[in-house]
């Protein structure tokens, strides 16, 4: 997993080192640096395969921007001025670390790599190395990834890379996850907006029926916890359910259960339930599916979620990332302080953090940890939420 991950000059990110757990959560008002942190690590997942251009932007959910939106322009001397972004994550035995440029005045379709590191870090024994005065390679082609395929599988530098690679930013939208609407970005086994719902929670399921482990029938009780009205879910093809002319045509839909409705009239379909059911569905797809990547991004978890499901699906959520054999490591975006109550920030694997944006316009990340006087509010009934609407934790909206 990644264990630091440092950016400059990116965006609002003028300088910014972030100490990752394996989960991470991130609050903080709008417009303070929250989604610009996930896609700076999606930059730098394009660069790991070895081109930086909108294509590859898109393909991990990062916007795509010109030079000018993406270098920090907050105002500095001329001599202080610095011309690249830089992009560096490390884990316990790797790191990996990139200085992109493109001309602000005549900007060009894809990022030119000026200098490239991949280490092995325990004697930092350099895998790649490249700078700007060395040997004149194509500059808009990484190195790291035409190296990759020389690497043995399970070198720590391969897996680093792998890891880069395979990060996306999922922001899921209602209509998409009805299937209202095409996903622009679709993957396996879930699209970036929530495309391909219905086959990947007809895989999930799958899976759990065809497992012996009491494991996966505790995390299909668990969903439809989360669900209350649902007596249960699944996948079926559009037209063995009730389905309107109207509604969009797909070759299957999600299929709920409602407990209180009336037995032969009770079924819905992923076009008529709640869309909390949708993102809580969505959110498991991502925790629980074999195909699911090692590191991804969930911006703005919490949306369409009423405040007690919001922690509820944190709490969940949190459980079955840690409990899992995959070890795989998720950064989240939120903006209901509800979901901090559901964190267990006791284990050092989950981690809090705020992002504000200083007197001068630059986005800061700090870290939220059990502090003694934490711990005594805490004692005295004070719940995370509580702090961070108060303002003692900081990333407070100032409205």
């Amino acid at each position: 997993m990644i264990t630091k991950f440092t950016v400059e000059s990116f965006k609002s990110l003028e300088s910014v080192t972030v100490d990752l757990g394996q989960v991470n959560v991130f609050i903080g008002a709008n417009g303070s640096g929250k989604s610009n942190l996930l896609e700076a690590l999606g930059v730098l997942g394009a660069a790991a395969s070895g081109r930086v251009d909108d294509e590859a932007l898109l393909r991990r959910g990062v916007r795509p921007g010109l030079p000018q939106l993406y270098k920090s322009s907050f105002p500095r001397k001329e001599s202080e001025k610095r011309p690249h972004i830089l992009f560096d994550a490390r884990t316990k035995e790797a790191s990996y670390r990139v200085l992109l440029w493109n001309p602000i005045r005549d900007p060009k379709p894809a990022w030119q790599f000026k200098t490239e590191l991949l280490e092995w870090q325990p004697n930092q024994r350099k895998i790649v190395g490249r700078s700007p005065a060395g040997k004149r390679w194509n500059p808009e082609q990484g190195l790291a990834a035409l190296k990759a395929v020389e690497l043995n599988a399970g070198d720590p530098a391969l897996k680093l890379l792998d890891a880069l690679r395979g990060y996306c930013i999922y922001c899921a939208n209602t209509p998409t996850l009805r299937g209202l609407t095409l996903d622009q970005q679709l993957r396996d086994p879930l699209g970036l907006s929530g495309g391909r719902l219905p086959e990947a929670v007809s895989e999930l399921m799958g899976r759990q029926l065809d497992s012996n482990l009491d494991g996966r029938g505790i995390q299909i009780r668990q969903i439809i916890g989360l669900i209350d009205w649902a007596r249960s879910f699944g996948s079926a093809p559009s037209e063995a359910v009730p389905l309107s002319p109207s509604a969009a045509a797909s070759r299957r839909v999600v299929r709920f259960t409602d407990r209180f409705m009336a037995k032969r009239r009770n079924v819905l379909t992923g076009y008529d339930a709640s869309e909390g059911a949708l993102y809580v569905l969505f959110a498991a797809v991502l925790a629980l599916h074999p195909r699911a990547p090692g590191l991804f991004a969930i911006d703005n978890l919490d949306q369409a979620l009423n405040p007690r499901l919001s922690m509820r699906l944190a709490e969940t959520l949190c459980e079955w990332l840690l409990e899992s054999e995959d070890q795989r490591q998720v950064l989240i975006t939120v903006h209901s302080p509800t979901v901090l109550d559901g964190l267990p920030l006791t284990d050092n694997r989950v981690r809090l953090f705020t992002v504000d944006r200083d007197n001068r316009g630059r986005t800061v990340v700090r870290r939220v940890e059990m502090t003694e006087t934490l711990l005594a509010k805490a004692a005295e009934g004070w719940t995370l939420s509580r702090l961070w609407v108060n303002g003692l934790i900081g990333g407070v909206p100032n409205v």
